[in-house]
């Protein structure tokens, strides 16, 4: 050894242990990897029952909306197109493995985000952590037999990408399929999954530091169904967690409109009924939902706007401010999101007299009053279309006008509008939305592969993007829907 030269590092020196601990940190990272990976996998497989029954085994795995029947495409797919998920997903495993750091790990490297314990501030809040599924079966925890939750939760996010990441890997984890919306005002979620993953992560979701005294029990509302009540997993970051396309900081949901119990809205519709049928009524039942919804099923004596998206709802209230004008606004919606955005909106005008809304949504009313004022199903944004709460059918056959309240996406591959036609109909070969778009179909059929012609048929044609009422108040009574 070279007089004054350090000796070289032994087993048991303190450089010698960092760098065994660097060693151990990336095997374990390493198996992390694989595990997430393998997780992942898991998640796109198509259940046995809906594979091919017979010439082989068919299509075996979805993600991305393409469809895999061997196993090294998915790998492929996944190693090309996830491999940032995984990561994130491999890191939160290692860290719940891990626990929190113990001072023997010794201090933070220079540079790192400096809170304390080498935490960053910019986003203290939010927890990152994962359930632990280990004491769930396999067959429990992705079991078609499940539910659909359906939440929201308007609160100040200061880092909208490690929320997204965290509800990522956090649904893939439970094996849940849906939408989240992430924004700066909060989040929007409805997620299908089995019963035992829906609740890991309700108990999750109450458990986040974020969302503290914000989010309770009662505010996700649940309805039969599982993870194949979604094609996939969408989750993202957004200016809006509701899209109605007019900025938070111009109009923010803390200047909501009053919020009513089932209980309180049921009142207040009972005694708005009996005063629109004499002609007293100085009150507006508003439907805040598109047009498709409303079709089959609303509340008795409203006022549904013939909208196709709640975008346009904002210059639906500008061109009928004189409508509300010294009203009482009664405002509802599915689950209770619209109507935070859209009676803020609607108070800012400041024509109204007041306004209120539903706190819950008809989601919250249907399990108190399945046989209350609301009539018909209940439209739901994944592929059950609607759920039933009572036996009504308000709406009818595109074609032949028999009752008929079930959605069926129109058969023109290039138009995405929603086709109400029955059985007797549908084996006719009437499945578009109107005759413009069975023609197209037929064209189309006809040409090569690959082309496609523009979303534009009789139905969009026929509707103002935004309607002017020309309803008086004796309209809007309990007969008259």
């Amino acid at each position: 050894m070279v007089p004054g030269e350090a000796p070289p590092p032994g087993p048991g020196s303190p450089r010698g242990s960092v760098a065994a601990e660097a060693v151990a940190a990336r095997k374990e990272h390493a198996f992390a990897r694989r595990k997430a990976f393998s997780q992942f996998v898991k998640a796109k497989e198509v259940p046995a029952a809906a594979r091919c029954p017979a010439g082989g085994e068919g299509v075996r795995w979805r993600c991305c909306r393409q469809a895999f029947e061997e196993l090294s495409g998915i790998h492929r797919h996944v190693a090309l197109q996830h491999s940032a998920e995984i990561g994130q997903q491999a890191g939160l495993t290692a860290k719940q493995a891990a626990g929190e750091a113990s001072p023997s790990s010794g201090p933070a490297p220079a540079g790192n985000a400096g809170g304390p314990n080498g935490r960053s501030r910019s986003s203290p809040e939010i927890s990152c952590m994962l359930p632990d599924t280990s004491h769930v079966s396999y067959d429990d925890l992705t079991s078609k037999v499940g539910e659909v939750l359906l939440y929201y939760c308007y609160c100040e996010v200061k880092d909208p990408e490690k929320l997204c990441a965290w509800q990522k890997a956090l649904c893939q984890h439970l094996h849940l399929t849906g939408k989240v919306r992430v924004a700066s005002e909060g989040i929007n979620g409805t997620v299908g999954g089995s019963k035992v993953a829906t609740n890991l992560y309700i108990e999750v979701m109450l458990s986040q530091p974020l969302f503290k005294d914000v989010l309770c029990q009662e505010d996700f509302k649940s309805s039969a169904g599982g993870a194949h009540c979604f094609p996939d997993l969408r989750v993202g970051v957004f200016k809006e967690i509701v899209p109605m396309g007019i900025d938070p900081e111009i109009v923010s949901y803390k200047e909501t409109g009053i919020h009513l119990s089932p209980q309180e809205f049921h009142r207040e519709v009972e005694q708005y009924l009996s005063k629109a049928s004499k002609g007293q009524s100085d009150t507006i039942l508003l439907d805040c939902r598109n047009f498709y919804e409303s079709k089959i099923g609303h509340f008795q004596g409203c006022l549904a706007p013939d909208i196709r998206k709640f975008s346009y709802f904002p210059s639906y209230v500008d061109e009928n401010l004189e409508l509300f004008k010294d009203k009482r606004v009664l405002m509802y919606c599915t689950g209770g999101i619209r109507c935070e955005r859209g009676s803020a909106y609607l108070r800012s005008k400041a024509v109204c007299r007041e306004v209120y809304q539903l706190r819950g949504g008809i989601h919250k009313y249907l399990e108190e009053f399945p046989d209350g004022f609301y009539r018909g199903k209940l439209f739901v944004f994944d592929e059950r279309y609607s759920i039933c709460s009572n036996e009504d059918i308000i709406s009818a056959c595109r074609y032949c006008a028999t009752l008929w309240d079930q959605y069926k996406l129109c058969s023109s591959q290039h138009c995405r509008q929603l086709v109400l036609t029955c059985p007797s109909c549908r084996n006719k070969g009437l499945t578009a939305c109107c005759p413009v778009c069975q023609e197209k179909e037929l064209k189309v059929n006809s040409r090569a592969s690959g082309q496609t012609l523009k979303e534009e048929c009789e139905c969009t044609r026929r509707r103002p993007r935004v309607p002017i009422e020309h309803v008086s108040q004796k309209t809007l009574d309990a007969g008259k829907d």
